[in-house]
């Protein structure tokens, strides 16, 4: 029974920003654990959440499986967007069949934009040291 129970577990890695999201998927009741606290308790608006449970609710498998993810690095944003993107990963490798509504949600692609490094001469990334003419 171990064996089988070892087999139905997929694991996918998601990122975004500076964060990362290990996400463990299981056919379940719809349990949704993020670092051992449940989802509502961890996101802290409701902008996030939805952000969080949104590949979820796309392929309607909020309460078909439980989700357990482990995520750290960066704040709330990276850190719901990361996760977003593993749980697209975990469902894409539990039934293949999703990825076709999954990708035409942008759900599979991996958001690309970091913060910009400063330079040096200048203040910030893009922000100049004042011009003075005279």
């Amino acid at each position: 029974m171990s064996a089988k129970k070892a087999e139905e577990v997929y694991i996918a890695t998601g990122r975004r920003k500076t964060s990362t999201a290990r996400v463990r998927i299981t056919p379940g009741t719809g349990l949704f654990l993020i670092n051992g606290r449940e989802a509502n308790d961890y996101c802290p608006t409701d902008q996030l959440r939805k952000t969080v449970t949104s590949p979820l609710e796309e392929v309607e498998m909020s309460d078909k499986v439980d989700v357990t993810v482990n995520v750290c690095g960066g704040g709330c944003s990276g850190q719901a967007g990361a996760v977003r993107h593993g749980i697209s990963r975990a469902l894409e490798k539990m039934d293949p069949e999703l990825r076709v509504p999954l990708k035409k949600a942008g759900h599979m692609r991996r958001d690309p934009r970091k913060k910009e490094r400063k330079k040096t001469g200048q203040p910030g990334a893009r922000k100049r040291f004042q011009f003075s003419k005279r």
